[in-house]
């Protein structure tokens, strides 16, 4: 957050909860871990290797979104923009983190989706998601774009 935005800071903006947004999903790995550049907010790239794809369907539509791996080796990455980025939404996207349930099964809980740090102050450095991560429908959960923010990305 810039010093001028703390002034009027008066906390994050959500969705109301919408469990119609939480799904329980297995990753259908690909075979070759292909290792891709993913552009960042500050005209840099980054490396992570695209791990495998998540199926589900929101209001009747099926969407497919690529699930990468953390340069680590271990946490997983989820970047991804809808039908409410630059609207509702930070304009670059949001992040979301996939929680293990057992070694198949992971839950996906869009309310849990959150801005990356660039939405606070465009000095850092965020993935932005690929175009394979760019949803049509809308995602009307977790946080919404930052109140006071100077740019939406």
């Amino acid at each position: 957050m810039l010093t001028e935005q703390r002034d009027h800071f008066t906390g994050l903006v959500y969705f109301p909860e919408n469990s119609g947004l939480r799904f329980e999903v297995t990753i259908d790995e690909f075979p070759e871990k292909q290792v891709t550049e993913i552009l960042t907010s500050t005209g840099e790239s980054r490396p992570h290797p695209r791990w495998g794809s998540l199926s589900f369907a929101v209001e009747g539509q099926d969407v497919t979104l690529t699930v990468y791996r953390g340069v680590d080796g271990v946490e997983f990455f989820l970047p991804f923009a809808d039908a409410t980025s630059n609207k509702e939404t930070y304009g670059s996207g949001r992040y979301l983190e996939l929680l293990a349930l057992d070694e198949e099964k992971f839950l996906l809980d869009f309310n849990y989706a959150y801005n990356p740090y660039c939405a606070y102050n465009p000095r850092w450095s965020c993935p932005i998601p690929s175009f394979e991560n760019r949803l049509q429908v809308r995602m009307q959960a977790g946080e919404k774009i930052f109140p006071g923010a100077g740019s939406s990305g």
